[in-house]
């Protein structure tokens, strides 16, 4: 069983930025990957960014050069910087840790980007 909580999501200006924080239960080290997935009002989800237990990362199109994800194992944290944030990037962003053959979801945190 792994829990994941996230936090750091909030009201920002456009051009802001914003850190979100996802806190595993247990040694990230021991999950094959922990990622950041985001779900606007009458979309789709969609994978933001990836980080696998070899350090691989992957990022949606969409957020390449704005956002970046990283993982401090010491602190079992995954970390998922935002800048240049935009209002299309308004959307509940939730962390997932993959320990197969489950995913493990965290609550959602809301982020909203104002014009």
């Amino acid at each position: 069983q792994v829990q994941v909580v996230e936090s750091g999501g909030g009201l920002v200006q456009a051009g802001g930025s914003l850190r979100l924080s996802c806190a595993a239960s247990r040694s990230i080290t021991s999950i094959n990957a922990m990622g950041w997935h985001r779900q606007a009002p009458g979309k789709q989800r969609e994978l933001v960014a990836s980080i696998t237990r070899g350090g691989g990362t992957n990022y949606a199109d969409s957020v390449k050069g704005r956002f970046t994800i990283s993982a401090d194992n010491a602190k079992n944290t995954v970390y998922l910087q935002m800048n240049s944030l935009q209002p299309e990037d308004t959307a509940v962003y939730y962390c997932a840790a993959r320990f197969v053959p489950r995913t493990y979801w965290g609550q959602g945190t809301q982020v909203t980007v104002s014009s």
